[in-house]
């Protein structure tokens, strides 16, 4: 549930490594079809970004057409399914959001993806709120309703030089997820980014833009 305004602590420095294109996810309800949709605009090859829900999207962009994409970058994200609970948390979500509306995330469930000592920050709280509610109670359905198949048997067949990154205080993806997809893919760097919550582009700008950077020069992408 966040657009744009993610990346804008690191897009200035992601101008510097590249011309940048920022996927809108706000329509997203099948993996598949997003990235199809995506492929249809994007360049012949480039290096792909997916964050969270956007990683689960990026592999399937490289599943779908692995010569067009010439690196590869997953931050704070899974190949698995959804555990039992959670799917049911989902559920739960969707039929009282068709019911009640909309009215945005709750400050809890925001602050629980920030590192402890950010939950107290009024204005990065607010920021994550405004949001979820630019991309609106349809999209907020849309993501709960997409299905997340497992695909850890996928991961071998990611040719492309890989960075997986993950934060050690991500209270919403655990470090095994992460590990796991950098283990699996052949051609993998695996990083932890410290004192840092789930929303690293927001939290870590500067950390993250670092080691996009050592990366880049020693895939030599």
């Amino acid at each position: 549930m966040t657009d744009q305004a993610l990346w804008s602590r690191m897009a200035p420095g992601l101008a510097e490594l590249g011309t940048c294109t920022f996927a809108d996810l706000s329509r997203t309800e099948d993996l598949e079809v997003t990235a199809r949709d995506l492929l249809k605009n994007a360049p012949d090859t480039f290096i792909l970004i997916g964050f969270s829900l956007g990683g689960f999207v990026a592999r399937e962009i490289v599943r779908l057409a692995p010569e067009r994409v010439s690196g590869l970058v997953l931050m704070n994200s899974s190949a698995r399914p959804p555990r039992p609970e959670i799917a049911k948390r989902n559920a739960f979500l969707i039929g009282h959001t068709k019911e009640r509306g909309f009215r945005g995330l709750s400050p809890d469930a925001v602050k629980k993806a920030f590192h402890p000592d950010l939950r107290d920050d009024a204005a990065l709280i607010q920021e994550v709120k405004d949001m979820a509610l630019r991309m609106g109670g349809d999209a907020f359905i849309r993501q709960l309703s997409i299905q997340r198949p497992d695909r850890r048997a996928d991961l071998a067949d990611i040719a492309c030089p890989t960075l997986v990154i993950w934060a050690r205080q991500d209270e919403l993806r655990s470090m095994n997820e992460s590990k796991e997809m950098a283990d699996a893919i052949p051609n993998a760097r695996f990083e932890i980014i410290e004192d840092c919550g789930h929303m690293t582009p927001m939290e870590a700008p500067s950390a993250v833009l670092d080691l996009l950077t050592s990366w880049l020069g020693d895939a030599e992408i």
